[in-house]
């Protein structure tokens, strides 16, 4: 029974790919390895991704909302494979890769705000 559950909830592609497995468990761990990867695969875009908000700066003439955009999805992204952030964490990260001309507003911030309890939401 809940295999049949299993089996009507995926799309053509996913079910063509599992119909003929023959336990949920087949059907879980075939699912896991086209969604995710093997485990090698998940290590290479766990480095990538950590190489992507490591060097993560805001660029030339780009907006705020793309940066946020950017922002939220490697951090997403990280979140989705298991990677855990401090609260406070992503606030400065977000607020140390502004260029220059935000200085003022950082320091404004950095001089007013208690960064450790503070929500990444009120930065935006």
């Amino acid at each position: 029974k809940a295999l049949n559950i299993l089996l009507v909830s995926l799309d053509k592609t996913e079910y063509n790919l599992v119909r003929r497995c023959t336990s949920v468990h087949e059907v879980w761990k075939l699912l896991i390895l086209t969604h995710e990867g093997t485990e090698q695969v998940k290590n290479a875009k766990l480095a990538l991704l950590n190489r992507d908000y490591e060097l993560f700066k805001m660029q030339p003439n780009e907006s705020i909302k793309n940066l946020y955009n950017h922002f939220f999805d490697i951090t997403n992204a990280l979140l989705g494979i298991g990677k855990v952030f401090g609260k406070d964490e992503l606030v400065k990260k977000l607020l140390g890769c502004l260029n220059d001309e935000w200085e003022p507003k950082v320091t404004a911030i950095e001089e007013s705000k208690d960064l450790k309890v503070m929500e990444i939401e009120e930065l935006l």
